[in-house]
């Protein structure tokens, strides 16, 4: 089952789901490699954010782009308007779970930020894997709100935070997936999945990382149920104003923001008695 998107399709999440992509883009498609002409599906594509980055890292591979959201995909193709890769993208507009059989379509699937929208990973995984032929592979990242660690300490900002995860599980998702990436890959039959965490670390120092992730992505992500927070009184309305402004000091002098998304590898295996 697909779920609504907890942050909402806004002009406003537009612009941070591109910042994201852009200030992660080698932490999340560094060490991707698929062959020219493969075919890929990218599941849960949205407004396009991710997409240059993947032809960027998989030259000459050719992407179908599927979303459940015609309103999103009409961004996504604005997004690719004059790209260099446009040609070998084709966006397709339909929920992962209502797909006609195409068995053995796709030579690799991509899954970015998807997992934690819905409300049975596994059942979706299993979707994916049988467009896969055998021998193909699957590349998911997701993040991991609990991975979030940050100076100065605020029990505020920390409650901020915890609003968005218990949204986010109200609503039958997990913003604490990337945790469970193993186990999911491997009850949908998956084989050979191997996880690697992909940290963000950000001070002063980084002020790429400071405006690109800590502002620009994290702090404008839990601002995105800011009214629904509130009216469903989770966080009153001063310990709200008070949690993203402490969260904000992570971002100015003398404050750190620590953050891993997971990164899992796996493949779909050969039908049983394929040889070579």
């Amino acid at each position: 089952m697909t779920l609504g998107y907890v942050h909402g399709y806004t002009p406003r999440e537009t612009r941070r789901l591109g910042d994201q992509a852009q200030t992660l883009s080698a932490l999340l498609h560094g060490g991707s490699a698929l062959p020219a002409g493969a075919r890929v599906l990218e599941v849960g594509c949205g407004v396009g954010a991710q997409t240059p980055h993947l032809l960027a890292a998989a030259p000459g591979v050719r992407v179908t782009a599927l979303d459940v959201s015609a309103e999103s995909l009409v961004r996504a193709r604005e997004r690719l308007s004059g790209h260099p890769g446009r040609d070998r993208v084709e966006f397709v507009c339909a929920d992962l779970f209502d797909l006609p059989p195409a068995a053995g379509l796709f030579d690799h699937v991509f899954v970015c930020f998807v997992l934690e929208h819905l409300a049975e990973p596994v059942l979706g995984l299993e979707a994916l894997r049988a467009l896969l032929r055998p021998g193909g592979t699957i590349t998911v990242v997701e993040g991991d709100h609990g991975s979030a660690l940050f100076h100065p300490p605020s029990v505020y900002a920390e409650a901020v935070v915890a609003a968005l995860v218990r949204l986010q599980a109200r609503d039958g998702g997990n913003a604490l997936i990337g945790r469970e990436l193993q186990p999911l890959l491997a009850a949908a039959g998956f084989t050979g999945v191997d996880v690697e965490p992909r940290t963000v670390y950000a001070d002063r120092s980084r002020p790429h990382l400071v405006e690109g992730f800590v502002r620009n992505t994290f702090i404008a992500m839990v601002e995105s149920v800011r009214e629904r927070a509130r009216a469903e009184g989770i966080v009153a309305p001063a310990d709200w104003e008070r949690g993203i402004a402490d969260l904000e000091r992570t971002a100015e002098d003398g404050g750190t923001f620590h953050y891993a998304f997971f990164k899992a590898a796996a493949a779909n295996p050969p039908a049983p008695g394929a040889v070579g």
